[in-house]
């Protein structure tokens, strides 16, 4: 037996940068929160985060209705995925991401977990931008999560059907989460961001079999051996 062989398998790179990216974001945040960093100025520096990076239906409207070639506005597209409104917002964002990043990096290539990542941010974005009419600002990032919860299902539904178990099975995870923003909508009143997360869901989903060993081809013939 090798000694050097781990029990565990490792977190990929991927995941673990872009966990360290935006928690290293919310530590520098929330110490200005505090006024440890930046004096007096520092209090303002989440709110200025919010406003430079954040992503808004006002951004999508400039951008892809009256075409705006503005660096500053197509990068929202992606940027308010690494600022968040409160410490524990971006502390679950970070535990899920590295929890699903783990599951999905096992199987899918760390360029296809950062692909996920990437593609189920500006996709949300996209529709939020386009569904959403007023003007609330989108930070977080949860439709990556949800994009990577896509995958996880996607991955979770082969594994169930080699296994001959019920297939179905694999949605729990993304129905009991959508339950829970229904409950909480219900009880707190309800935000237009789970369109975001729903969209990060579905490209998750669709992307996943893309940028899964064997790709396209690999899903066709397995759809094929049960038709």
């Amino acid at each position: 037996m090798d000694d050097d062989i781990s029990p565990v398998n490792p977190l990929p790179p991927v995941v673990v940068i872009l966990a360290v990216a935006l928690f290293g974001i919310e530590i520098v945040l929330s110490l200005a929160d505090r006024g440890i960093l930046g004096g007096e100025t520092g209090i303002g520096w989440r709110i200025n985060a919010i406003s430079d990076y954040g992503f808004s239906p006002r951004v999508w409207e400039y951008t892809i209705e009256r075409g705006a070639r503005d660096p500053d506005l197509w990068r929202r597209f992606l940027t308010y995925a690494f600022v968040h409104a409160t410490f524990t917002h971006a502390l679950f964002a970070a535990a899920l991401l590295l929890a699903l990043g783990k599951f999905v990096g096992e199987t899918v290539h760390y360029a296809g977990v950062l692909a996920l990542f990437v593609a189920s941010s500006v996709a949300g974005a996209f529709v939020y931008g386009w569904v959403v009419t007023p003007n609330l600002t989108l930070v977080g990032a949860y439709p990556a999560i949800y994009g990577l919860i896509g995958a996880f299902t996607y991955l979770l539904w082969l594994r169930l059907g080699q296994a001959g178990k019920n297939q179905w099975m694999a949605f729990r995870l993304i129905g009991f989460l959508l339950f829970l923003q229904l409950l909480f909508g219900l009880l707190f009143g309800g935000s237009p961001t789970w369109i975001a997360d729903v969209t990060g869901f579905v490209t998750g989903l669709i992307l996943c079999p893309m940028v899964a060993p064997g790709g396209w081809p690999a899903l066709l013939a397995r759809l094929r051996q049960r038709g």
